[in-house]
């Protein structure tokens, strides 16, 4: 059985084929103008000769994200919670607490033992603590996202950043780089600040062990060391990439709705 999830974020879209518990395939790009064409952008990347997978050939397809709404293939649409904790726990069942960031809000999950969603907590109002916060920054330093990560590794003392609000924490760094301060020095700043608000988040849902990082942010290393020592946890390492949690999840639910129209269908 193929089954699909697409995560439509507004950064990136990913998509993720599961067969017999298995990922067959999966891909990100970076988001078009709407979800509809990042939709059909995916499908080009996922759906040719190259990959050998016709879309004729999946039989169930869930919608997640901020754009979940707009993905006319998808048979069900749902909240990007419920897949990135049905996604985490599915790779690892220890997991109880997934910290999600994406290009425009942050999620705190906590699950229980049985894989269920016990608590959570979501800033999806401000940029501060998202992914584009850090877009922001990395513009303004000049530097890739990746870079934004690492320059700043072997920094003792981060630029400290007092605003709160992204307009004004970037009004901060670009004062700071007119002063002359060093990028390195800034980015370990920009890096801890945001690792900061997240952890005041993430607090309010007494986070449990064991701790999934997921969402494109996980890939910013600055962030997962400090993230890591503000929470005092490990987090745990991933088979998978982490930004493409939230379409696992999806595409796991659309094998479960599957399986109960097929269940449904022998029952009559």
């Amino acid at each position: 059985m193929l089954v699909g999830g697409i995560d439509i974020g507004s950064l990136t879209g990913k998509m993720v084929l599961l067969e017999d518990d298995k990922i067959k395939h999966y891909k990100i790009i970076l988001a078009r103008p709407t979800p509809r064409e990042t939709t059909d952008e995916l499908f080009k990347h996922v759906f040719n000769d190259e990959t050998g997978i016709k879309l004729e050939d999946v039989e169930y397809i869930v919608g997640t994200g901020y754009g979940r709404r707009k993905i006319p293939q998808a048979q069900k649409t749902i909240s990007e919670i419920t897949c990135h904790g049905k996604g985490a726990f599915w790779i690892n069942q220890k997991i109880r607490t997934i910290i999600d960031i994406g290009g425009q809000d942050c999620k705190v999950i906590r699950m229980t033992p049985d894989g269920e969603l016990d608590d959570f907590v979501m800033n999806e109002k401000c940029a501060a603590g998202t992914g584009r916060y850090l877009e922001i920054m990395a513009d303004l330093l000049k530097v890739s996202l990746d870079e934004l990560g690492t320059i700043g590794e072997k920094v003792k003392h981060p630029l400290h950043i007092m605003n709160i609000c992204s307009i004004y924490a970037a009004q901060e760094v670009a004062q700071a780089i007119n002063d002359g301060i060093k990028p390195e020095k800034i980015a370990a700043g920009v890096n801890f600040a945001m690792a900061e608000r997240v952890a005041m988040m993430a607090k309010r849902v007494n986070v449990q062990p064991e701790v999934a990082f997921t969402g494109g942010v996980a890939k910013n290393q600055g962030i997962v060391k400090y993230l890591s020592k503000l929470l005092d946890v490990k987090f745990q390492a991933l088979p998978i990439d982490p930004q493409i949690m939230g379409a696992v999840g999806a595409a796991l639910i659309a094998r479960e709705r599957k399986l109960s129209e097929i269940r449904r269908e022998k029952e009559k």
